[in-house]
């Protein structure tokens, strides 16, 4: 059972423009509306794929009353924590040329006892699942609570940490996808796994990122401030993975044509829980899944037809002068 935990989930809506002109009236050539925040699409990317997960989230307003039904029209599982305050509505705008915009709410601004309530709910979500890993035959009981995403007005930065410690105590593995603050106090918790992407990572890590093997080091840096494991999104260039057990790189063999990046380290997350979550395999379909979302027009999230995992190639030990793109 993979269990995410978006503390600060939003309406988003995508508007598709052929080209923005700042200071004119435009119409639009497309529009969608989407259930947002990071760990809200990795659940409704691993319920495309027929993998359970229960996404637990704050629900506020008429934008959390809209999400929740658009939640529940994608059959995804959640555990509602409602809040004083309504939940954030974002705005995505997408032009022809593949150039993003992204206009973000900062969200709710949430008291003591409704943080409680969030962390006492992901503790509470997940079942006695036995999920068998790709490395093992043997059937185990565990599960995967993720965090994800920023947080919002009121909640501390080591919401993560608390959340890392508390399920750890309950027995669960553990990933944070967070950034900045967050994603640094989280460490001291010892998380199972990280997943920064390129910028995040160079941020986290204190350093400047240009080649490959700079990419590993910083993964290795936050390793040694505490995270188990670091899968980290290069954009273009795939992702690693930097573990106790080695070092991979994953990139997809043909360019997929890009219609959005909106939700696709999301997406590639929940590939790389739904394959294990750990080891070469799990990165390629990470990988797989990434590339799958940007060919795919807001943050729709990819099912098992538009997955090809033939399309990825794996190197143990990438070649360390390798400029990234």
């Amino acid at each position: 059972m993979i269990v995410t935990v978006t503390a600060n989930p939003s309406l988003d809506r995508t508007i598709e423009i052929d080209r923005l002109r700042r200071g004119e009236v435009q119409r639009a050539t497309g529009a969608r509306v989407d259930p947002g925040g990071k760990g809200v699409n990795v659940s409704r990317a691993l319920v495309a794929n027929g993998h359970p997960t229960r996404a637990v989230l704050i629900s506020g307003g008429h934008a959390g009353t809209e999400l929740l039904d658009l939640l529940a029209e994608a059959d995804v599982p959640v555990i509602e924590v409602p809040v004083s305050q309504g939940v954030r509505s974002n705005l995505t705008l997408a032009e022809a040329d593949g150039t993003v915009t992204k206009l973000n709410e900062a969200g709710p601004v949430l008291r003591a006892e409704e943080i409680e309530e969030l962390l006492d709910a992901a503790i509470a979500a997940p079942p006695n699942y036995a999920l068998q890993t790709p490395s093992s035959s043997i059937e185990r009981p565990t599960a995967w609570i993720a965090g994800c995403g920023s947080l919002p007005p009121g909640v501390g930065a080591d919401f993560y940490a608390l959340l890392v410690a508390r399920a750890r105590r309950a027995g669960a593995a553990t990933v944070v996808d967070s950034s900045g603050a967050a994603l640094d106090a989280c460490l001291a918790a010892r998380p199972d796994l990280v997943k920064p992407n390129l910028e995040e990572l160079a941020e986290a890590a204190r350093t400047r990122i240009a080649t490959m093997g700079d990419a590993v080091k910083a993964a290795e840096a936050l390793r040694a401030a505490g995270a188990g494991a670091v899968l980290a999104s290069l954009g273009a260039d795939g992702a690693i993975l930097v573990s106790a057990e080695g070092v991979w790189h994953a990139r997809a063999a043909l360019a997929a044509p890009v219609a959005s990046t909106v939700g696709a380290g999301d997406a590639a997350l929940a590939g790389f829980l739904a394959t294990g979550g750990r080891g070469p395999d799990a990165l390629a379909a990470a990988v797989a899944w990434g590339t799958a979302a940007v060919s795919l027009p807001g943050s729709i999230m990819p099912g098992p037809n538009d997955i090809d995992l033939g399309a990825v190639q794996i190197t143990r030990d990438p070649d360390a002068a390798r400029a990234l793109s």
